[in-house]
């Protein structure tokens, strides 16, 4: 397993060799108020259409957000795959309540198909993600203020 880094806030887990390639990312930047994605928030989205596409070299095929809440919170990681998934004709598995990585690591080993997984969470989870998919090393750490 390795990370690496993009935007400062991607890593990835190589979990066997015939296993596909998790990548993990933060949610776009939020707004002064409210909820959903500021303007950077939405561009950076918009940019990971370019970066994990349908021509890039991550062969995606499914894509993950924690659970939005219904009150609009928790909505960022959705809102900042969503317009991917829509390019790649792949719908976000919301299944997994940003607090459990239990069902994260669930849904990933569990996973059957041919291309890789993208994992869009909040930043103070992703290291739980890390350490329940069995990570040894330290994962990245990602500051506050976003």
């Amino acid at each position: 397993m390795q990370f690496s880094s993009l935007f400062g806030a991607i890593a990835f887990l190589t979990l066997a060799a015939a296993e596909p390639t998790v990548y993990l990312i933060r949610h776009g930047e939020k707004p002064d108020s409210g909820n959903g994605l500021s303007t950077t928030g939405q561009q950076r989205a918009q940019c990971l259409r370019s970066v994990f596409g349908a021509t890039s070299k991550y062969q995606l095929r499914h894509i993950m957000a924690q659970t939005p809440k219904s009150d609009g919170k928790r909505q960022r990681p959705y809102d900042t795959v969503a317009p991917l998934a829509a390019d790649l004709g792949l719908s976000v598995d919301t299944s997994c309540d940003r607090d459990d990585p239990k069902c994260v690591e669930d849904v990933v080993k569990g996973y059957t198909g041919s291309g890789n997984i993208l994992i869009c969470w909040e930043h103070d989870a992703l290291s739980d993600i890390v350490d329940e998919l069995g990570k040894d090393d330290n994962p990245p750490t990602y500051p506050d203020d976003a």
